[in-house]
């Protein structure tokens, strides 16, 4: 075979896999839907916490948290509590950060106990 029939071919492949996909889409209940739906919310907040987190508290204590996040608190709809305990080589010894959605960012962040952003 020669490329230009195998590039044919893949490319036929992917619009099936498409079709395949849209037809499958159509076929879910509301409920299959909304819970979708949250699950890429809950996806969404966990990415920007875990972006933005790391980086205050580097910002606030001059360490970057070497730990992986140690507790995690959400109500899976409008708020994301992420927490770290720090290492023997971290500046600190807990940190608290949560996310809000109807803030869009990070709503409260907490250092050993010392409230460093605190929005309403």
């Amino acid at each position: 075979m020669g490329h230009t029939q195998k590039l044919m071919i893949a490319i036929l492949g992917v619009f099936a896999a498409g079709f395949i996909m849209v037809g499958t889409n159509e076929n879910q209940t509301e409920e299959q839907r909304e819970g979708a739906a949250m699950i890429r919310a809950v996806a969404a907040m966990q990415g920007m916490a875990s972006r933005k987190c790391p980086k205050l508290i580097k910002k606030y204590s001059g360490s970057h948290p070497t730990s992986l996040v140690s507790r995690t608190d959400s109500d899976h709809a409008t708020y994301l509590t992420l927490e770290w305990k720090g290492d023997k080589t971290d500046n600190f010894k807990l940190a608290t950060c949560t996310l809000q959605v109807s803030l869009g960012g990070i709503s409260k962040l907490v250092i050993d106990g010392k409230v460093m952003i605190d929005k309403e």
